[in-house]
């Protein structure tokens, strides 16, 4: 059973780039198929309104089974899980050379989303559990930088690829770095919990659960992070249709145009891997409320006033994203630590579920309010989120704060008693 890691090296940083792999072809597996959709469409002879329910589908299979997952890794361990989770998103991939219809292809990206199940339920368990709190973050925050390639890269190699050859192959293209984050997971993942060999009963899996859904403190700091991500999400999924046909751009500029938000991401990412170790975890979570905010107020008023929305949601959507940035890896340990009734894959699991559901219905309600008002809907419903996120979150990130604050109070107060 692998113990926690003190500092950062490059021995114990091989497990989470062998894992962060595995998450990059997940994610590309959204990112790079969206640029496609208007081709997958067009091959199976359906409107093109189909586009975002891909991404809708892909979400739903990530809220299926982290319920079993994470449960399931408590009791066998993480390191069996996860190298089955690998294998099977693998297949599935694989698997899309034999769909001949939409309604088939729907149905194989849920079953792709299922590999999202592995990724936080499973995988992001044991990384927070094999570093300490602030090392933990500043992983997470550089595994998240990694990871954001998929989206930075994803729409622009998804679009070449339709310049290059059949929009399928981009799914063999997936499977191979699957295939060799399977490898390299064998290879250096360590086990993190004991292994039991006892039964995992639903009715003992069901008392966990309604434990930690019933300890509201959890429920309100899980919802921060969908709440916060909702924009960009809505941004991925309805991106290719309000930039290529609403604003009548090529797919090569509409690739171009997700560089400087993805880039503000990782901005944000690189930022708090700096500063996680000299402000109080938290404050960066509070500070990035600011550009979040404005961002999306920047994007609302452009949307509303100028005849080239296009730059101005580009650019609110940056400023959002480096917000994002700042915060995602601290919301992200705080919720995981805020509850201790069940085991931190249970716990993690649940948060994933919370996490996709809340994706899917966003990304859902995001079609439909720009169905019915276009670019200024999906703008303002943007701005809504991150308003509910600002509410809701800054009294969780206070909350979380104040606990790490007390003991470093007690200790000093002990210290000044015994001087």
């Amino acid at each position: 059973m692998q113990s926690k890691h003190a500092k950062l090296t490059w021995a114990n940083l091989l497990f989470p780039l062998a894992l962060v792999l595995f998450e990059f072809a997940v994610y590309i597996c959204n990112d790079m198929v969206q640029p496609a959709m208007l081709a997958v469409t067009r091959e199976f002879l359906v409107d093109a309104s189909w586009a975002p329910t891909s991404m809708t589908a892909f979400l739903i299979g990530g809220a299926l089974l982290p319920w079993l997952t994470g449960p399931l890794s408590d009791r066998i361990g993480r390191r069996p899980v996860l190298l089955f989770g690998v294998a099977y998103f693998t297949i599935a991939c694989l698997a899309t050379y034999l769909v001949s219809s939409i309604e088939a292809f729907i149905a194989l990206r849920l079953l792709q989303g299922v590999g999202l199940c592995f990724i936080n339920a499973v995988g992001y368990a044991s990384l927070q559990e094999s570093f300490e709190e602030s090392a933990a973050v500043r992983v997470t925050a550089l595994m998240a930088n990694v990871a954001l390639i998929a989206p930075l890269v994803g729409p622009l190699a998804g679009a070449a690829l339709l310049e290059l050859a059949p929009w399928r192959s981009g799914f063999l293209f997936i499977a191979g770095l699957s295939f060799l984050a399977l490898i390299g997971l064998y290879l250096r993942m360590p086990e993190t919990v004991e292994p039991s060999h006892e039964k995992l009963p639903l009715s003992s899996m069901g008392r966990d659960y309604l434990k930690v859904f019933g300890h509201s403190r959890f429920v309100l700091a899980a919802l921060c992070i969908p709440l916060l991500a909702l924009p960009l999400m809505g941004w991925i999924a309805l991106s290719p249709v309000l930039l290529v046909r609403d604003l009548h751009m090529s797919t090569v500029e509409y690739g171009l145009m997700q560089l400087p938000v993805f880039g503000g991401l990782i901005a944000g990412n690189l930022a708090l891997a700096v500063i996680a170790d000299r402000w109080p975890l938290g404050r960066s979570a509070l500070v990035g409320m600011w550009p979040i905010v404005g961002g999306l107020a920047v994007m609302v008023g452009g949307v509303l006033t100028s005849s080239a929305p296009q730059y101005w949601m580009v650019a609110g959507m940056s400023l959002m994203a480096f917000g994002e940035g700042l915060a995602f890896g601290v919301l992200y340990r705080f919720a995981l630590m805020s509850c201790d009734l069940a085991g931190r894959g249970t716990i993690s699991a649940s948060m994933s579920m919370i996490s996709m559901a809340g994706y899917a219905v966003g990304i859902e309600l995001f079609r439909q309010v720009y169905q019915a008002s276009g670019l200024t809907g999906f703008a303002v419903l943007s701005l809504c989120f991150s308003l509910a996120y600002v509410l809701l979150g800054r009294k969780m990130v206070g909350v979380a704060m104040a606990e790490r604050a007390a003991p470093a109070e007690r200790q000093g107060e002990l210290v000044g008693q015994s001087a």
